[in-house]
Order: C-alpha cells, then structure tokens, then sequence
C-alpha cells in the first residue's frame, strides 16, 4: 500500500508554522484534538494527524491545500467523526482540515426544490432550517453526520429505497482539488449531457481525489400523510421475504428496515422500549392520507403470508420519533450489551432477490462462531449489517470477525452484490476491491486517482490502492 509521501519532523514543524500564520488560533496540536480526528466510530485503531486546521471558507481551504501541496504533507477531511472505515485515520501523519465550521446554507430554492451548502452542515441543521418551508432532505444514515461527509461516501440510509442515495441526491459540487484549485462540477439542472460527470467522480471519493466543501442537493415535499409500524416476524426469512415481495410489488414504502432479534432485545435494554423481541421490520409510509392508508393495508396482508404479528402503528411525529431513535441507536445498544467492545461492522448489498438466502446464509455462518453479532439493515434495496462486537486487543476474536467478514463479502459478491453498501471502502474494505471489480477496473481507479492526485497527499492509502 503506498501510504503517501514520508516528511520529516523539520518539514512538518515548517508547514505547522505556516499554517498559524494563516490561521492563526484555529491550528490545534493538542493531544486530544488529534486523537478525536484520527478515528471514527469502528474498531480502527486511533492514528492522529500531525495538526488539525478549522476552515470557514473555500479560500480557506485552497490555502491549507496549496501549503500542503507545496511540502507533500499529507491531507484527510473531517466532518463529525461518524467514519466506520478507517476513512479518517492518518496513516502518515499529515494535516487534518476539519470542516465543521463551514456550516451555513447559502441557499434555498422552494420553487426549484434545491439547496446550496457549506460541506460542514449537518442533516439535522439542514432539515431544521427547512423546517418552515414544506420541504425536506431526506437522505438518513442515522448519525447526525455532515453533508460533507456524506457525499464523500456516498452514504445512503434508512429513507433510501424511496429517496435514493447521495449519488441520486446532488445536484453540484465545490471541490478543493489537490493543488489547491477551486471547482465547480455540475449545475442545478435535474439532468445533463454536457462532458465527464466529475459530480458523480467526487460523490463516494472519500476525499483522495479533493475536498468538497459546497454541495447542491435534492430537496422534497413533506408528505401531507406519514405512518410508522414495527412488525414482528418469526424469523428473519420471513421478514426478508416479506420485504422482497413488497418491493416486487411496487409499493412505495418510504422505509423499510430490518432489525433481528438480538438487536431488538439491545434495543430495549439501551432505549427502555418494550417492543417484541423477535426479528422485527420498522416501515414508514409517506404521501397522501389515502396512498398511506391503502399501503399501509397492502403491507399487512403481505406480511402475515409470512406470519407477522404485534403491528405496532405510529402516526403522531413523537410516536415516530421515538421509533426510529430506537431504530438509529442500535449500534449503541449493542456496545452496551459488550462493554469495552467495538464495532466491527460490514456491509454488503445484494440484489433483491438474493437477501433472505444472503442473511440467512450469515446468522448461520455467525452462529458458529460463538460471537455476538446481530443483524440490522436498509433491506429495501437490499443493503444489510452485522455488527461483530468484538475486543479489539484480542487477535483471536478479532481474526474471527475479519474471517466472518471475508465469507460475508464472498458470499454476496457470488450473489451479484458488492462490499459496501453506503460505509464506503477507506482502510477497512480496501482489501475486498480487487476481488469486486477486477483488475482491469483498479488500474482505472488508479489511473484517476494518480491524475487528479500526483503527490498522493489526499487521504492517501484509503479507497484505491495506489
């Protein structure tokens, strides 16, 4: 793996120094600074940068690139720390440019159903602001994560089977390049054939190819009519197939996620609910009173073909609230079930059609490990995790998971499917790539990344293997 360029303490003392001149009092060296952007959530080991710079402009920005470009130091963007890849760690060192300061929305087109924002606003801040104006973003990864970091990964959630992914969901970019230049990909057209689409290159790039610092995205309408329902099941396949009947069928549920029975029994333990304790389905239903009503209906009589039970319907906005913070907060339940633990977490996506025998295939494979590892997952398009909480100082349990993870990605490339579904590669799926695309596609990548990025100074050693 080529980790980037190597400078010396000197140069970096050089550059650091620098970068107090233009910025004075928001350059950070502090210990704790750097360990907070030198990891995400997962099991990755902690690797701090060098410095940490907070921007609040595109020049900003381009002026922390060109020093850096200039010494070779290497650079990796933060937004809220939410990664589950390694996508944050500095392997060698370097300068991290945290963008949570540039938090405004610069702009808001109703008649359009568009936005313009800065890379450091958050999807809660963005839905707050259009709180007034009827509409909503509605891409939900379920962490309060930047809209920054969300297009670097090209993240999606539990809203995509009806809204789409990020990749669906931007409009524009603003892109810091790897000299320092500042660009603009794509318009507020909803379609164009004008040239490369360098907007779709720079959504799920992760940060080697540039920095994004200003997005334009989908905006919707609020649904006149919302209703939330968690269903029992009496085991995953029936929940699965449920899910893939009604996807056939082409009801528009808004939300349609999977949560198995270890996680709902975490569920209630960290969040003080009492719902069922089976393998369970939480939906959401948008559009008008009616369309909800008679989906809602045709949902039901699916889901008992494949023995539902407990319909748990929630139609006032705190009632659904309350359900999918339960739903958002399993990942934090299931640490507490192992405390001391971290998340070791995978995430294939396979075609429709292959999820029942994909998970079912898993909890198997799961079961003869021993490990705790509870399944969750975006099963309306067919996008699942399991979450192997594991002690990331024991070499034995953590072989185990890599292993389990190994076969998981096999299992759904052999389905058609692919590594990750929305965490994106960084450090933790780096190894899966060759095997998804082949090497004719990676030596593409690599052409790319070596054309926009000659120095290797951009989140070098994440996403491609250069």
């Amino acid at each position: 793996m080529n980790t980037g360029p190597k400078l010396s303490q000197k140069n970096r003392d050089i550059v650091i120094e620098q970068l107090r001149s233009l910025l004075g009092d928001r350059v950070s060296t502090v210990s704790s600074v750097l360990e907070q952007h030198g990891r995400g959530e997962s099991w990755h080991p902690t690797q701090p940068p060098d410095v940490v710079c907070f921007v609040r402009s595109n020049e900003e920005v381009s002026q922390v690139v060109r020093l850096c470009a200039e010494a070779s130091m290497p650079i990796i963007a933060y937004g809220t720390g939410t990664s589950l890849e390694g996508q944050l760690q500095a392997i060698n060192g370097g300068v991290s440019i945290d963008l949570s300061q540039m938090d405004q929305v610069l702009e808001v087109s109703t008649d359009d159903l568009d936005c313009r924002v800065q890379a450091g606003v958050t999807r809660r801040q963005l839905n707050q602001y259009l709180r007034d104006t009827g509409l909503f973003f509605p891409v939900d990864p379920g962490a309060d994560t930047s809209i920054g970091g969300m297009t670097a990964t090209r993240a999606s959630g539990t809203n995509a089977v009806r809204y789409g992914t990020m990749r669906e969901n931007v409009l524009a970019l603003t892109v810091v390049t790897a000299s320092g230049e500042i660009i603009r990909t794509g318009t507020r057209a909803r379609k164009s054939a004008a040239g490369y689409d360098l907007t779709r290159l720079f959504v799920g790039s992760e940060g080697t190819l540039g920095i994004i610092t200003e997005i334009s995205l989908r905006l919707y309408g609020l649904s006149e009519s919302i209703s939330a329902a968690i269903v029992s099941f009496p085991d995953v396949r029936s929940a699965a197939d449920a899910t893939i009947l009604t996807i056939q069928m082409g009801i528009p549920v808004a939300r349609i996620e999977l949560v198995d029975q270890a996680y709902m029994k975490a569920i209630n333990n960290y969040s003080k609910t009492d719902y069922p304790e089976l393998d369970t389905l939480f939906l959401e239903f948008h559009g008008t009173l009616a369309g909800v009503t008679e989906q809602a209906k045709l949902f039901e009589e699916i889901s008992r073909e494949f023995g539902a039970s407990d319909f748990q319907w929630a139609e006032k906005e705190e009632d659904r609230n309350q359900l999918w913070r339960a739903r958002h907060d399993a990942y934090y339940a299931g640490l507490a079930v192992s405390p001391g633990t971290r998340g070791y977490v995978t995430d294939v996506c396979v075609p429709i059609s292959k999820l029942a025998d994909c998970i079912e295939q898993t909890q198997k494979d799961i079961a003869s490990t021993g490990l705790f590892a509870p399944i969750i997952g975006h099963v309306g398009d067919g996008n699942f995790h399991s979450t192997i909480f594991i002690d990331p100082d024991d070499n034995e349990m953590f072989e185990t998971a890599l292993n389990i993870d190994q076969r998981l990605v096999k299992r759904a490339l052999d389905m058609g499917g692919t590594c990750t579904g929305e965490h994106g590669i960084g450090l933790g799926k780096l190894k899966h790539m060759r095997n998804e695309h082949g090497d004719g596609a990676i030596e593409v990548m690599k052409l790319i990344k070596q054309a926009l990025d000659p120095l290797n100074i951009m989140n070098p050693g994440k996403t491609v293997d250069c």
